[in-house]
């Protein structure tokens, strides 16, 4: 959230003012919309999602506060500055009264337009940021499963199930998609502190300059835009679990402050001296090879073998297909709207047992999705299956059959030569080693 780019939407009536602040605020980071009354300005918001508003105080069309006021009502996670002339003081303060953020007095010195821009901004995704932690708060009362009746995922619930009342903390690994937070919302659920809220961060979405300060809080005045003091997300799961996924993303910097939270149960707020008490939970999750990425330099080796001291591993869907027909009727039962029965004809289903799946449960739950949509009268065919699916399912089909025959083939040729790799690799028009490699390859 915190890497989103800024978008800002100028409203002034003179065409110059228009023009110096698209030009001046525009860069990599920043777009710049502009209109020229209030009648344009509200058809952009309702079609481009706009972060910060310079509003000049009086425009040709409006009265007076008019515009903030149906803007700050109707547009969430807005902030708005005002542009006034001398005279308009008063009433920029007046407007502040009414939700705007601050106000720039004409001609205004671009450098503190920018950084004023830079802290709405930050309070903008700031408000995002709590709304989807309200919203991952409330959906955390949701019990989840892992399903499956693959020794594999046996046991992975067994782990679940051993690891959940101890308080050391757990890496999850895994490719993306194979169901990592399903298994640290079972280790929470299934804590001594699963009457609280999980708190869930996705690392890869944490701006590298900020890191600490989204973790651990920030004290006012701690770096530019720091307006006032913060919580972390350390502190919002204080006595219950943090779960961090994509921990590899994490700059050693940051690696090293969690480090010190497992050894001393402890931080410190940005900008901060006083300690603070850490009774939290942590979880972690990476589909990152970690002991690689210890020996390249990129992650910290005395915090890999803290979190690693109890891992649990999900395998890929396709090394456990034995649960695709239960995830399937799982995800039928699920998906279906209004409680429907839907039915999956045998050829749909050894599509979807012969497909490799690289986007693991993720992707097979878009697809039960997207095939309910296509199902007619309840049915779901191959023609409800995306093409790309069937395609690579009948390829995987195919290069299988001819693996068996060759499989078949090489046995009966070892048998015809009682056993001698010799003369069947010459028969065969192979060298030794191949033959070799093809018998390990089969387990003959």
């Amino acid at each position: 959230m915190e890497g989103e780019k800024c978008t800002i939407l100028v409203i002034d009536d003179e065409q110059s003012i228009r023009r110096i602040l698209e030009k001046e605020l525009v860069t990599a980071e920043r777009e710049v919309l502009t209109a020229a009354d209030g009648k344009t300005a509200l058809s952009i918001l309702k079609s481009h999602w706009v972060d910060v508003i310079i509003m000049d105080l009086r425009l040709p069309d409006v009265e007076n506060l008019e515009l903030l006021i149906e803007v700050k009502e109707s547009v969430a996670y807005v902030e708005v500055i005002m542009i006034t002339g001398h005279g308009d003081v008063d009433s920029a303060v007046e407007a502040m009264k009414y939700g705007a953020y601050d106000f720039i007095q004409k001609p205004f010195n671009l450098e503190r337009l920018e950084l004023v821009i830079e802290k709405a901004h930050q309070r903008v995704l700031m408000a995002r940021e709590n709304s989807i932690l309200r919203h991952k708060r409330d959906n955390n009362k949701q019990q989840v499963q892992f399903i499956g009746k693959s020794e594999a995922i046996q046991g992975i619930k067994f782990l679940i199930n051993k690891v959940a009342p101890a308080t050391i903390p757990v890496l999850i690994t895994g490719d993306s998609g194979a169901g990592k937070d399903v298994v640290a919302r079972m280790i929470h659920q299934r804590s001594s502190c699963s009457g609280r809220e999980l708190i869930i961060k996705n690392c890869a979405s944490l701006q590298k300059e900020l890191a600490r300060s989204e973790l651990f809080g920030h004290a006012k005045g701690s770096f530019t835009g720091a307006t006032d003091s913060r919580e972390g997300l350390m502190s919002y799961a204080h006595e219950s679990t943090l779960f961090l996924d994509e921990i590899g993303e994490l700059s050693l910097e940051v690696q090293a402050s969690l480090l010190r939270v497992l050894e001393s149960q402890s931080y410190r707020r940005v900008g901060e001296k006083q300690e603070r008490k850490a009774k939290v939970r942590l979880l972690f999750a990476t589909n990152r090879n970690l002991a690689e990425e210890v020996e390249a330099g990129r992650f910290n080796e005395a915090f890999f073998h803290r979190i690693n001291a109890f891992n649990i591993e999900i395998p890929p869907l396709k090394d456990r297909k034995e649960d695709l027909p239960l995830l399937v009727d799982y995800f039928l039962m699920r998906l279906s709207p209004d409680n429907s029965t839907y039915k999956i004809v045998d050829r749909a289903m050894n599509c979807i047992l012969r497909y490799t799946w690289p986007g693991n449960i993720r992707e097979l739950r878009n697809v039960i999705e997207r095939s309910i949509i296509l199902a007619e009268n309840n049915i779901i065919t191959e023609r409800c299956l995306p093409r790309e699916l069937v395609s690579a399912a009948e390829e995987s089909h195919a290069a299988l059959s001819l693996e068996l025959v060759e499989k078949k083939h090489i046995l009966k040729m070892l048998q015809f030569f009682d056993g001698n790799r010799q003369k069947t690799a010459e028969i065969l028009g192979i060298s030794r080693k191949t033959l070799y490699r093809k018998l390990a390859q089969y387990s003959l």
